[in-house]
C-alpha cells in the first residue's frame, strides 16, 4: 500500500475515529465494520510511518529516559558500572559515545536492548 494521499489518509483518520466506538472487544473480527476499521487503521499507519516517523532515540537519550525510570542518579550509575559521574555526564550531554564494553554495561545496568544502544 504505497502513495497513499493526504485526502485518503484523512479520511481514513475521520473513518477510524467514527468506528472505533462501534467496535468492541466482543465485536467478531469479520464483522463489516470491525473489518472496515482494521483497513482504515491500516492506511493511517502505512501513511503515518512514510510522512511522520519516528526517530530512534540516541544514547545520549537512552540513557537519560532509564535513569528517570529506574530513579537512579548518574553519580550512582557511575559507581555501579565503574566510570566517572563526569563520563556518565558527558554521554547524557552527547558529548561522547561509551565504548562497546561500557554500552554493555549500560545496557545491563539500566535494562536497555542492547539493539536500542546500537540504534539498530
Amino acid at each position: 500500500m504505497n502513495g497513499i494521499t493526504k485526502e485518503q489518509y484523512e479520511f481514513a483518520l475521520a473513518r477510524v475515529e467514527e468506528l472505533l466506538p462501534l467496535v468492541g472487544d466482543n465485536t467478531p473480527a469479520n464483522d463489516k465494520k470491525a473489518l472496515e476499521l482494521s483497513v482504515m487503521s491500516d492506511i493511517v499507519i502505512t501513511y503515518e510511518n512514510e510522512h511522520f516517523p519516528i526517530e530512534k532515540p540516541t544514547v545520549a537519550e537512552l540513557i537519560e529516559l532509564s535513569l528517570e525510570e529506574k530513579g537512579i542518579t548518574q553519580r550512582e550509575l557511575a559507581g555501579n558500572i565503574g566510570v566517572s559521574p563526569s563520563r556518565i555526564n558527558d554521554y547524557i550531554a552527547g558529548r561522547s559515545e561509551p565504548t562497546l564494553k561500557i554500552a554493555r554495561l549500560l545496557c545491563l545496568e539500566l535494562d536497555i536492548a542492547p539493539a536500542a544502544m546500537l540504534r539498530v
